[in-house]
């Protein structure tokens, strides 16, 4: 399988090997956990979509690290995971 973010093992370097290698990996883990999410949701695989959205509130509402400035959207997006699932769960809710 290749990483989208990183089509080349050596990043900017053509596959030659550079000096000072650049980080392998441009998104956050949350951002990937995200988006394995949605994949689930689109294979219509709800228990691992569920799977995958407790183990992103987990990382999102544990204490921080450091201070994170994108806090408020991350937590709109577990909000809309949230509700996509229900969603998808409920098609025939009146609530659409």
């Amino acid at each position: 399988m290749v990483d989208e973010d990183n089509e080349n093992d050596a990043v900017g370097d053509g596959g030659r090997g550079a000096s000072s290698p650049q980080p392998r990996h441009s998104r956050r883990l949350s951002d990937k956990i995200l988006i394995a999410f949605h994949h689930a949701c689109d294979q219509s695989d709800y228990e691992v979509a569920e799977q995958l959205l407790r183990i992103l509130e987990m990382m999102l509402t544990r204490r921080p690290v450091s201070p994170d400035t994108n806090r408020r959207r991350n937590m709109e997006s577990l909000v809309a995971a949230h509700e996509r699932l229900w969603h998808l769960r409920h098609p025939d809710s009146p609530e659409r």
